[in-house]
């Protein structure tokens, strides 16, 4: 999952990134309100959700929020805010947050705040992907072949996920990327190719062709094969 956390107070911004990327997810921040509208605006598709100050210099959150909804951006966006009266956050809500979040906070209170956004998106998804012999659980964040758990890197996790959430289907590399790595990654890199393959090494059967899982797609990406179980 990729996160954008917009912030002008550097030192939670930092502790906020280093945390959620201990979690698992890809993480890019900005302090600049105007660039971060620009940046939500030209890359919609790339964030899986936003993390936005409310009180930030120049364009506020909630005017963010109230412009980009306009837009037709349709990317959760999380509020960080100070103030607690209950017209703030009906004033919040209306102009197109998904939730907020009241300073201080605690950052299990953040983090399960954007795991319960995230499980609502506009087409309801499971909590279990089955898919083949693979079961993944994405709240306990584990995955299992044919009954038996396989450990899993974070990284090697969020990208079987964006699998398990589309298969048969061709994954672009890009897509891959913007989803699994933040913004300042070197896409041009093999860093992509190397996880696949760590992947691979332990969900398939080495030699064997029915136990291949993955199949590549020269000059495009990846497709995960096999059908998916209710």
């Amino acid at each position: 999952m990729h996160l954008l956390i917009v912030e002008d107070e550097e030192k939670l911004a930092r502790a906020l990134k280093k945390g959620l990327e201990m979690k698992g997810f890809a993480v890019d921040w900005l302090a600049d309100s105007e660039k971060a509208r620009t940046r939500i605006l030209l890359y919609r598709d790339e964030y899986d959700l936003i993390i936005l100050d409310l009180m930030l210099p120049g364009i506020d959150g909630a005017t963010i929020t109230e412009s980009v909804r306009k837009e037709n951006v349709t990317t959760p966006i999380i509020i960080l805010t100070a103030r607690n009266e209950t017209e703030h956050k009906v004033d919040l809500l209306n102009k197109g947050a998904d939730d907020y979040i009241v300073k201080p906070f605690s950052f299990e209170e953040l983090l399960a705040r954007i795991n319960s956004v995230l499980r609502r998106p506009t087409t309801q998804q499971p909590i279990v992907l089955k898919v083949g012999p693979l079961e993944m659980d994405t709240a306990t964040r584990t995955v299992k072949k044919e009954g038996e758990e396989v450990p899993l890197t974070l990284k090697e996790f969020a990208l079987l996920e964006c699998f398990m959430r589309e298969p048969g289907i061709v994954l672009a590399r890009e897509k891959l990327f913007d989803h699994v790595w933040d913004f300042n990654s070197l896409s041009w890199s093999n860093v992509l190719d190397v996880h696949m393959k760590n992947l691979r090494k332990k969900l398939e059967h080495d030699g064997e062709d029915d136990g291949r899982l993955f199949e590549t797609v020269r000059g495009v990406g990846y497709r995960l094969a096999g059908e998916v179980h209710v």
